[in-house]
């Protein structure tokens, strides 16, 4: 969510594109004059925001467009790439596991399938490793809901040693999500991890059109994308 006061759009630095915060990563300069992703958008001083997007990421340390940006020598290598997907998937988990605390998280085969039996489910969470058998069970309970199921998405993302951690069990294979606003933000957390590594966001509205649990939403490797920005 933008701060108080904050615009509600910026224009990327690699594409010059004017989008949504929310589509978007803001980073600032570091001490040493490096670049550091400032995904919650808190840290002080000037910000540059770039597309959250891999490719258009890669774009901008490759071209040394984050000097122009703030004006200022900036030091930003190929590794801020991998480091800005790494503290999205870390964002995204922590999410979760708050998610868990507020008792918005059902896991376990049988639990899961009753929550979506009831209607009660906002969300489904596979770990990647999860059997065919066990998640086409899942689906077809989510598909006998109906309309009723329309938007739900089904979230293949994650491994189960991730999900352990995050709602801190052992062996997590299959989730669901309550409805509450600690789910909601961890599904918005999800949505621009997916979003950076090039998939389509798969978010409550953004499903309508689908049949209901037919699309598990994995995180593939991006494709290609735009390419500019400025800040604040």
């Amino acid at each position: 969510m933008p701060r108080k006061n904050e615009p509600l759009e910026r224009m990327c630095l690699v594409t010059r594109e004017v989008k949504p915060v929310g589509e978007m990563i803001r980073f600032v300069l570091g001490p040493d004059g490096a670049v550091v992703p400032d995904l919650k958008r808190t840290l002080p001083g000037r910000g540059v925001w770039v597309g959250a997007s891999r490719d258009v990421l890669a774009t901008a340390v490759k071209k040394r467009l984050f000097g122009r940006g703030f004006g200022e020598e900036a030091k930003a290598d190929a590794a801020l790439v991998d480091l800005v997907d790494r503290l999205l998937t870390e964002a995204a988990l922590g999410n979760l596991g708050l998610a868990r605390k507020a008792g918005q998280v059902v896991t376990g085969f049988a639990k899961v399938e009753a929550t979506v039996g009831k209607g009660q489910a906002l969300g489904l969470i596979h770990a990647a490793e999860a059997g065919d058998d066990g998640v086409e069970k899942i689906a077809a309970a989510l598909r006998r809901r109906g309309a009723s199921a329309a938007g739900i998405p089904v979230l293949r993302c994650f491994t189960s040693g991730q999900l352990d951690l995050a709602l801190g069990r052992e062996n997590v294979v299959h989730a669901a999500l309550l409805s509450g606003q600690a789910s909601k933000s961890f599904l918005e957390r999800v949505d621009l991890l997916r979003r950076y590594r090039g998939g389509v966001p798969a978010t409550v509205t953004d499903r309508d059109g689908d049949e209901p649990g037919s699309d598990p939403v994995g995180m593939q490797n991006p494709g290609t994308e735009g390419l500019v920005n400025e800040e604040e």
